[in-house]
């Protein structure tokens, strides 16, 4: 498959789950809606594990050595946990889409001419834009497509991303669909981001970034099983600080 089907498929299940929304409402119970959370979070663990072996990729050895491979990615972890958490990232990402939410609203009420139609439109675009733009399975999985890796994390995104739409928009309409330009401008970009790295970070340090990011995905499962809520997004430096520390190793040896 070519970089970027995986954002292609989430437009796709985003505008069907915004038609399927429109359609039936708040038709479905919310058993089913339960039932198919913890599918998609066994599934994302399934997805974690095949995405968190590439610690035993033969070129992430043969640069680092047998041992350094699994002090690298618990190096990239902590210190990217640090970083996360220092800076709030989970904590801003969350901010970002309230302060969004609120300025719309403060927008929308000082516009006295603004129909009841607009505003929903409007709310919907921009409350779907949030939610499937703003998390750790849209950078995970852009850079994972970019880099080659295939777009599972994606295709998990996407399903994820489909009933989200049809929650959204059997309360705000057709602007959830609109959120589809979000997704192509942001994923895009992110995929795009991730081939440039892939023609430039030897495959060892791929093979890291992969790791890292694989484990992360244990945390967002461990999220839609509400097992525990890991603050993935402070994470997410990590896979910045893979890389890094993969190249600091094979400097050293």
């Amino acid at each position: 498959m070519f970089p970027g089907v995986g954002t292609l498929v989430n437009v796709v299940t985003v505008l069907l789950g915004t038609g399927i929304g429109v359609l039936v409402g708040h038709r479905l119970p919310v058993r089913t809606r339960d039932v198919v959370t913890d599918a998609l979070g066994l599934v994302t663990l399934l997805i974690a594990g095949s995405a968190a072996i590439s610690i035993q990729d033969p070129a992430f050895v043969a640069a680092v050595g047998p041992s350094p491979p699994m002090l690298i990615v618990l190096g990239s972890l902590l210190l990217g946990g640090i970083i996360g958490s220092l800076f709030g990232i989970e904590d801003r990402l969350e901010g970002f889409g309230g302060w969004m939410q609120q300025r719309l609203r403060r927008r929308l009420s000082r516009e006295r001419g603004a129909s009841a139609d607009r505003q929903r439109f409007i709310e919907g675009f921009v409350t779907a834009s949030l939610v499937f733009c703003v998390g750790p399975l849209t950078v995970l999985g852009s850079l994972n497509d970019g880099l080659g890796n295939g777009a599972d994390q994606l295709y998990l995104k996407s399903a994820l991303d489909g009933f989200a739409a049809i929650a959204f928009a059997a309360s705000l309409g057709w602007g959830v669909g609109a959120s589809a330009l979000a997704l192509i401008g942001v994923q895009g970009s992110l995929t795009l981001l991730g081939a440039v790295l892939g023609d430039v970070l030897p495959a060892a340090h791929v093979a890291a970034l992969t790791a890292t990011g694989g484990l992360m995905l244990v945390g967002v499962a461990l999220r839609l099983l509400r097992v525990k809520q890991v603050p993935v997004g402070d994470l997410l430096p990590g896979l910045l600080i893979a890389p890094l520390l993969t190249a600091l190793v094979v400097a050293l040896r």
